[in-house]
């Protein structure tokens, strides 16, 4: 088994299956209709991308664990998200300032796995591009709408820029599992990615007037190689209860 390209899996379908997980916990409780299904299919879309990383993951590590396994029965340390996806829902404004730094990252990141080495990871790239491109459209719009919206939402998005940012280094900071994955041709490289994230950004960000942080500042990190803060262990908690007081437990 390659060990690397085994965790670098399971970052990625970490990364979808835990926002999934945090945005379903908003079902009901959208500022409008229409928002509250949205959020809801961002969700499933997501579910669905996790099922084809974790699969592919477990098939390749080879032990009997699937997808349900690997979701359900591993504790916060075996999670390889990154620390941005955990982060609470907090107001719509968190929610989306969340969101849109989450979609900008996954979608330039698909697009390069589009000529991934490996054959499968381009198929779910491939699978996945679409959903990814209409999640940053959406989010990249309501950024704008609600940072030049009123100053009531506009103080409220710049404070969850000004709060969210320093977990946006971490989608950039590649440590030895990543830089694999770019020497074997499976995963593009940090630095086009970074530039591209960042351009995107900026031009969002003086759209929607708001004040972009330095690219320079101050990041967290830490959670691709499972160490996370305790937001996770509730948000496992809540997703995982079903399977552990009933292991094995089918519909």
């Amino acid at each position: 088994m390659d060990a690397n390209k085994f965790d670098y899996l399971l970052r990625q379908g970490d990364n979808a299956l835990i926002l999934s997980q945090q945005l379903s916990q908003l079902c009901g409780k959208g500022p409008a209709l229409e928002e509250d299904m949205a959020l809801t299919n961002v969700a499933l879309d997501l579910l669905g991308q996790t099922r084809l990383w974790l699969t592919y993951a477990g098939e390749l590590e080879g032990q009997g664990r699937d997808e349900d396994r690997l979701a359900y029965l591993r504790d916060t340390r075996e999670f390889r998200n990154v620390l941005l996806v955990e982060q609470p829902n907090g107001d719509y404004a968190q929610t989306m300032v969340r969101q849109f730094f989450f979609d900008a990252w996954h979608y330039f990141l698909m697009r390069g796995l589009l000529s991934s080495s490996d054959r499968r990871i381009g198929e779910i790239a491939e699978k996945s591009i679409k959903e990814v491109t209409y999640h940053l459209r959406r989010s990249s719009d309501l950024v704008v709408r609600l940072g030049d919206g009123t100053d009531i939402s506009h103080r409220k998005m710049q404070d969850a820029v000004d709060e969210l940012w320093t977990f946006t280094g971490e989608l950039f900071a590649y440590d030895a599992v990543d830089l694999a994955m770019v020497e074997q041709g499976v995963a593009p490289a940090a630095e086009p990615l970074r530039a591209a994230f960042l351009e995107h950004v900026a031009e969002v960000m003086e759209e929607a007037t708001l004040r972009m942080p330095s690219p320079d500042a101050f990041m967290q990190r830490g959670g691709k190689q499972g160490r996370h803060s305790e937001r996770l262990g509730y948000v496992l908690a809540e997703m995982q209860f079903l399977q552990r007081a009933y292991p094995g437990a089918e519909w």
